[in-house]
């Protein structure tokens, strides 16, 4: 027995662990295993401190983004009835100009129409003129035409008093 290797292992491992015991180095390694279980737990809370965290910022922008979209919804309608306020606007501005000018070419032709009707007139009288002129000059001449001038002078004459 005292010649045996298995003997001499088992005195060896029975010393190891009563020096291990003396030592107490059972009682650091369960205190190192509580560090580190102690240091995992916080790891863990950290950790769903942060999860929470990045759920918080996750929903607050998901918030956001729902916002700007129902924003840039509001604003694209907005848009629209403006153009179509000035798309109206517009046409009706452009009916407006156009009837104005209409009105304004209708005013212009018959004012060229006038002038030529009374050039026209004005001629007719002139010519009408100068032919009565020329048969007056042919029919009174001599002592008829004399009798005449007499006559619408004292006829002049009567209508003044």
């Amino acid at each position: 027995m005292l010649h045996s290797a298995e003997f001499w292992v088992l005195i060896s491992f029975l010393a190891f662990i009563a020096l291990l015991a003396k030592l107490k180095v059972h009682q650091q390694v369960a205190k190192a295993l509580d560090e580190r279980a102690e240091s995992i737990r916080k790891e863990l809370d950290e950790a769903r401190r942060l999860r929470q965290s990045a759920q918080d910022l996750l929903t607050e922008y998901q918030q956001k983004q729902r916002q700007a979209e129902s924003e840039a919804k509001s604003i694209i309608e907005q848009a629209h009835r403006e153009a179509e306020a000035l798309k109206t606007a517009s046409e009706r501005a452009l009916k407006e100009q156009i009837e104005r000018r209409a009105r304004l070419a209708e005013e212009k032709i018959a004012r060229a129409e006038a002038q030529a009707v009374a050039e026209v007139r004005s001629a007719a009288v002139e010519r009408a003129v100068a032919a009565a002129e020329r048969v007056l000059q042919q029919r009174a001449a001599g002592d008829v035409g004399r009798g005449l001038v007499d006559q619408a002078i004292r006829d002049l004459k009567g209508r003044l008093n």
